[in-house]
């Protein structure tokens, strides 16, 4: 629980996750929305602790708690990108 919690601060993880949002609004048109986002979910977590050391935790449980952290991180971009597109009109 320390580890996801410790990932869900980490200013890296919530700025790459920002910039997929905002790149799979870019490229919605080409490349959909849901696989992009997916794709690149899974990616951050397993880019972030294999380049990044993490400490005494395994490779295994840092990418598992970088998907669990990654997904959270993710359902509140879109929500306040929700909002404010609906704040918007």
């Amino acid at each position: 629980m320390d580890l996801v919690f410790s990932q869900l601060t980490d200013l890296f993880r919530i700025g790459l996750i920002v910039a997929l949002v905002v790149t799979m609004f870019r490229t919605s048109a080409v490349t959909g929305r849901v696989l992009p986002l997916a794709l690149g979910v899974v990616f951050v977590a397993v880019i972030v602790p294999t380049t990044l050391s993490t400490g005494s935790a395994s490779l295994t449980d840092a990418i598992l708690a970088g998907l669990a952290s990654n997904l959270i991180i993710l359902v509140l971009v879109l929500a306040v990108v929700a909002l404010v597109a609906r704040l918007r009109r």
